[in-house]
């Protein structure tokens, strides 16, 4: 069966014209420059006059909450929530319950997902500070890499032993897999925190938050990762990246794959502390969100390589649990709704090109973990893509939130963009509003000797 998107922008490898993608089955069989519309027959046209024709996105960072936290939020949901915001892949966090820790674990999600993700998915496998020895038995090919929490965040999955921290750099070294750190001092965050209750007592406002998990929180934790990754040789990827001051840890290029790359997600791009005062706990997250000079510094990365990846850290609460300050309120947010069309707002403002967004959070992704035939459009590969309208406003309202917890911090935003239509494995799941419910995705194949 063959279906044709004609009429778009195709924007791809950094490149913009006007073109059409035909889809044979699952794949995309032909890319063609030009007004016209291929010849053929065709089972499913699709006019994107007007629109640019992307790459699916790739979320590399998303909290799905399956299985154990289902009250937040749930695989269907939250899938269905990305394919409504233009993202046809995702990799999912272990810190559920259980720990994705064990390969017993894995396997349960990757059975969960098939039954109920409308999207594509992985999961990363995490690290404690006993399991670094069942790295080698895992199936490296279906897995994104290892994830390992160098700091206090949500769950207990922080690993605090050095001697643990030395063997996880070891073993992803020695077999090639890519480590995603959550970096933050915990010693540092308790000392700030123990300040804090002394002064402003047991639940200090929200407004407090970057002070107690702070830039030099972030600092020590990711230049301590940054250390280890050049001492073992491993692939360090640090997520959401916070400060301007971590920036300066990253590897340059210099025509070959980096070594230690960072990751910078939507909350760290859209709002600054300021933002604290009319937000509230909405925008906690960890790390927290910090000033405005370090926001303008990692729009600038976005654009001059020092920032490789564009996600989301999508966290979904329940809106009880979001009540309090910097100790009773729950830390995360859900945006894989809201990320495209929140960085195509950075478009609009000269932050980043079309051309640099599509390299962010499709092509880089793919090519960093190496995931096999997607993020881009290219005869042969899935096709995974994403048509979005400029000048189509919308407003987010609880009505048309997607996800389980049925709140963002988005809500009341009118956006000046909107996904039009998300093909996952050449199926139209998502078109103007109307959703394919029987829409399962695939899981995600990976080759890290290639990924470069």
């Amino acid at each position: 069966m063959k279906k044709v998107i004609y009429g778009g922008t195709v924007v791809n490898e950094g490149r913009s014209f006007r073109g059409a993608v035909v889809i044979d089955n699952d794949c995309i069989s032909e890319l063609v420059e030009g007004e016209n519309i291929p010849r053929g027959v065709y089972s499913q046209e699709v006019d994107a006059t007007g629109c640019f024709v992307l790459p699916g996105v790739i979320d590399e960072h998303v909290h799905f909450r399956e299985p154990g936290l289902t009250a937040k939020a749930d695989i269907e949901s939250e899938s269905r929530a990305a394919a409504y915001g233009g993202v046809t892949s995702y990799f999912e966090m272990p810190n559920t319950n259980p720990q994705t820790t064990t390969p017993e674990a894995l396997e349960e999600k990757f059975r969960l997902a098939e039954a109920k993700s409308h999207v594509n998915y992985s999961f990363f496998y995490g690290a404690t500070n006993t399991n670094a020895a069942t790295f080698a038995g895992l199936d490296h090919r279906r897995i994104p890499g290892i994830k390992l929490f160098m700091g206090a965040s949500t769950g207990n999955m922080l690993v605090d032993k050095y001697g643990a921290l030395l063997e996880i750099f070891k073993q992803c070294a020695g077999l090639g897999l890519p480590l995603m750190t959550h970096c933050e001092d915990s010693e540092i965050i308790s000392n700030n925190l123990k300040k804090m209750k002394e002064t402003y007592g047991d639940d200090p406002n929200i407004v407090l938050h970057p002070l107690i998990r702070s830039e030099e929180a972030c600092y020590q934790s990711s230049a301590l990762a940054a250390q280890l990754a050049h001492t073992f040789g491993t692939r360090l990827h640090i997520a959401h990246l916070s400060t301007a001051k971590e920036l300066a840890l990253l590897s340059p290029a210099n025509g070959h794959e980096p070594l230690v790359t960072g990751e910078a997600c939507i909350a760290h791009l859209l709002f600054t502390s300021e933002d604290y005062l009319t937000k509230g706990a909405q925008i906690k997250c960890n790390p927290a969100v910090k000033t405005a000079e370090d926001r303008t510094e990692l729009r600038k990365a976005l654009t001059d390589g020092r920032i490789t990846t564009v996600a989301t850290d999508h966290a979904p609460h329940e809106w009880k649990d979001k009540q309090g300050g910097c100790v009773r309120a729950a830390s995360g947010m859900p945006m894989v709704q809201f990320s495209l069309v929140t960085m195509l707002e950075l478009v609009d403002e000269g932050v980043i090109t079309l051309e640099q967004l599509v390299q962010l959070m499709a092509h880089n992704p793919a090519r960093l973990f190496g995931v096999c035939g997607r993020g881009f459009l290219r005869k042969g590969y899935k096709a995974d893509i994403t048509v979005v309208k400029p000048d189509a406003p919308w407003t987010v309202t609880e009505a048309n939130i997607q996800s389980k917890c049925k709140w963002s911090p988005m809500q009341g935003h009118e956006y000046r963009w909107r996904v039009e239509q998300t093909f996952c494995n050449g199926r139209l799941i998502y078109n103007k509003g109307a959703f394919d419910g029987e829409s399962r995705g695939e899981a995600l194949r990976f080759d890290h000797a290639g990924h470069a």
